[in-house]
């Protein structure tokens, strides 16, 4: 990259300084032993973050919120901890689910807040849903659902109303190894929808596997502003480094709009209200006011004659206090930005390319109602943008804007607490990989030149930069 254009991304708005930029944008020649920590680098969330290691990490409120506001936290995580039951039931509050599903809980996908996981081949799909579309795009632009099995594939339901069908994965390894000998292998999966309840899917029916991700740090990604985010952008690759980031205009259903996407795998989502409540609907089955039809296609009969738990089964003052809860859960800190191998990792991940898409920090903007995450300079590395991930990780699904190779960069900040707190080190929007090694291999398309870096470090460079990573 050359100086200029080096400039021209370290004074885009809402970035840090350019002299802190410059010694973190890759390319502007920063050589890698000069790597060092910045003043307040171990803040991923800013003052919201917290400092917690253990099961608990992706589990704890913002830690500058205080008093009465804090109490509303934990309100809305029991609404988030609920499970959900069949109506009519004596607990009409939490009545509804179905009558087709795929969890029945919030945290039945995002256990401890944290990421799911693809299931082994004996077990159900759960924190591990499969979307559906047909070629062609509904009245807003985005996915058109098919037409006998709707948006989602839901392998559960209530008594008496027929589930979807069955999921199942299988894996492939794909044997490579890096340019020092050092041998490797990938898994590629294959996913196929069976026992179909409802006769064959529609004909080009297109299948895209999403894991539940963590948690933590959604409300600060809400507040970064929109002029922020767009000033990332290179559409064109203007600069000439191989990356173009662009945004994903979606349809706001509440606001009956277009608007910025921020949220989901392919960036299909404005805010965390619509994903919340969209989520609701698609996960368990449970409408709200923002969406009021229940998720039975007119082939479903017995799905559109099941009882319903209300008209909503949910109310806007539940999906408030999820929302709350889902703004609020902090970011944990940095636990050794001051170790030497760590530091090594950070010039290393510099140097490849990897910050051009996982962009380090960023500033939020004024989150109305929402002091706490106002103000703040966070480190999530990412842009929030959709990037060609090439074919090897495409679903060749569309989401709107997204092709079927874009995926909006997922934040890096409290990754590397995935294995300690969920119990397991799956990573990708569909789990396909094992670890943190294989998730670099699969990059492809815009990320090609960033993991064929990776691909030619010796051991110890390899080693340095997963240990950065895992500290993030």
């Amino acid at each position: 990259m050359t100086p200029s254009a080096c400039l021209r991304r370290a004074l885009r708005p809402g970035l840090l300084s350019c002299t802190t930029l410059l010694a973190t944008l890759p390319g502007c020649g920063t050589e890698r032993s000069q790597a060092e920590p910045e003043p307040g680098e171990e803040l991923a969330g800013g003052e919201t973050t917290v400092f917690e290691a253990g099961e608990r990490a992706y589990s704890l409120s913002a830690r500058n919120l205080r008093g009465e506001r804090r109490d509303l936290f934990f309100i809305g995580n029991s609404m988030f901890n609920r499970g959900w039951v069949t109506a009519p039931s004596s607990t009409s509050g939490q009545d509804g689910l179905g009558p087709t599903f795929n969890a029945n809980s919030c945290s039945s996908c995002h256990f401890k807040d944290g990421r799911g996981a693809p299931p082994d081949p004996q077990d159900d799909f759960v924190g591990l849903l499969v979307r559906l579309s047909i070629p062609g795009e509904d009245e807003h632009g985005g996915p058109l659902e098919d037409p006998s099995y709707g948006g989602q594939f839901n392998h559960r339901s209530i008594l008496g109303v027929p589930a979807e069908g069955r999921s199942t994965v299988t894996y492939r390894e794909l044997p490579g190894q890096f340019d020092d000998g050092t041998p490797y292998s990938l898994q590629q999966p294959t996913y196929e929808l069976t026992e179909l309840a409802f006769g064959p899917f529609a004909p080009g029916i297109m299948l895209s596997p999403r894991t539940a991700p963590f948690m933590i740090g959604l409300g600060l990604l809400e507040a970064v502003p929109e002029e922020t985010v767009l000033a990332l952008a290179d559409e064109l690759d203007s600069d000439g480094d191989g990356i173009s980031g662009r945004p994903n205009w979606v349809w706001d259903p509440k606001h009956q709009q277009v608007a910025l996407g921020r949220f989901g795998w392919k960036g299909n989502q404005p805010g965390l209200e619509q994903q919340n409540a969209g989520a609701f609907l698609g996960d368990l089955g449970i409408t709200s006011p923002l969406f009021q039809d229940q998720n039975c296609p007119p082939v479903q009969t017995a799905c559109q004659e099941a009882l319903s738990g209300g008209e909503p089964e949910v109310d806007q003052e539940k999906i408030v206090q999820v929302t709350y809860y889902s703004r609020l859960l902090a970011v944990p800190g940095r636990r050794a930005v001051n170790d030497p191998e760590v530091l090594r990792g950070k010039a290393l991940f510099q140097d490849a390319g990897c910050a051009s898409c996982h962009v380090p920090s960023l500033e939020t903007g004024v989150l109305e109602g929402f002091p706490e995450l106002s103000g703040q300079s966070i480190r999530p590395y990412t842009d929030l943008l959709l990037h060609d991930m090439g074919e090897g990780l495409a679903d060749g699904r569309p989401d709107y804007l997204a092709t079927g190779s874009e995926w909006r960069t997922p934040p890096l900040w409290g990754v590397g607490l995935v294995p300690v707190v969920n119990h397991h080190s799956r990573f990708l929007h569909d789990g396909r990989a094992r670890d943190l090694t294989e998730a670099i291999l699969w990059h492809g398309g815009e990320a090609e030149q960033a993991q064929r870096a990776f691909l030619s470090m010796s051991a110890a460079e390899r080693a340095a930069l997963l240990r950065f990573i895992e500290d993030l």
